[in-house]
């Protein structure tokens, strides 16, 4: 019998613990050639576990949000779990909102390596959970949050009344989604009530570690603004720009993140997942409740904030003081 590889075992907890596949279920494996190996890899464990299975290529998206081809889309409503290894983020896609809403459980890579994926799944899913959990319990009561840092970041925005999720690694019910490696409680900000600066100082979608090239965004009425900061800024702002639509530029996400094995790598996927970072993204909310429905979602992680819920110091220089 073949020795399972560390890949293996990933795959194998992604299949069993994080999704819970029962053996009358169906999963389909979505990738691209850029992440050939790892879904092939998720295929292949599937099979070995009994389970039917199908895997699917498409061509690499540009983009983040980027809806996938027709016929991939068409074939994800006819799953029971859905596992996309991808480049780019298949997550806040029209294609991954109506599998769920089918019934079909979804866990998406966007970004994944093999690094990532062997650290970020051998993590304890359950302790993981019991902090999503509670952390989205206390946001529920929150009506308005502050993030301030020590490099310069003060922003405030609304949370009154909105959808709570709970990115917790563990998608076992109908419809549930989220990535994988995970751990993370996020909303979408009430629109056009943010105001202020958020600095990304950790890492930027699309453009990985930040370093000492740190991202200012200004935001005003929930748009961001004016964004600087070097060449890494003007990455970022002409991204925004090749959208051609002004909602990109939307305040779409705060989420903070609860994975204690994760680390900052790089990988977007695992770096907004870093225990004592938060996380703001701009672009699509649609997959949050929201209404912008853009073809991008781009998040920055910043480290170290002081968070206040209603003035309640819930989070300081990255300890959560409420788990």
């Amino acid at each position: 019998m073949k020795r399972l590889s560390t890949m293996d075992k990933a795959s194998e907890i992604a299949l069993l613990t994080c999704m819970g596949v029962q053996k009358n279920e169906s999963v389909l494996v979505v990738s691209d050639y850029i992440k050939r190996e790892i879904g092939l890899n998720l295929f292949e464990n599937a099979q070995r576990l009994g389970f039917k299975s199908l895997y699917m290529e498409m061509p690499p998206n540009a983009l983040d949000g980027q809806e996938p081809p027709d016929e991939v889309a068409d074939m994800m409503k006819r799953f029971d779990v859905i596992l996309c290894p991808t480049s780019t983020s298949l997550t806040h896609t029209s294609a991954r909102r109506t599998a769920s809403g089918l019934g079909a459980r979804v866990a998406t890579f966007p970004g994944i390596t093999k690094e990532v994926m062997i650290r970020g799944l051998n993590a304890d899913y359950k302790k993981i959970a019991d902090r999503c959990l509670k952390l989205k319990s206390i946001l529920e009561k929150g009506k308005h949050i502050r993030v301030t840092t020590k490099l310069g970041t003060d922003i405030s925005f609304s949370i009154a009344g909105q959808q709570v999720l709970a990115s917790k690694g563990l998608f076992h019910k109908r419809g549930e989604s989220g990535n994988l490696p995970t751990g993370e409680t996020y909303l979408a900000p009430v629109e056009g009530t943010a105001n202020g600066k958020f600095i990304v100082d950790g890492s930027m979608a699309s453009l990985g570690l930040v370093k000492n090239a740190m991202i200012n965004i200004e935001v005003n009425n929930g748009m961001a603004t004016v964004i600087s900061g070097g060449p890494i800024a003007k990455k970022l702002d002409s991204i925004l720009k090749n959208v051609k639509n002004p909602l990109a530029y939307n305040i779409a996400e705060f989420g903070i993140g609860t994975n204690d094995k994760a680390k900052l790598s790089g990988v977007l996927l695992e770096d907004e997942k870093v225990m004592g970072t938060i996380h703001i993204a701009l672009g699509n909310n649609k997959s949050m409740g929201g209404t912008v429905d853009v073809p991008i979602h781009l998040d920055g992680v910043v480290t170290k904030p002081d968070v206040y819920m209603d003035d309640q110091l819930i989070m300081k220089n990255g300890k959560i003081l409420v788990l």
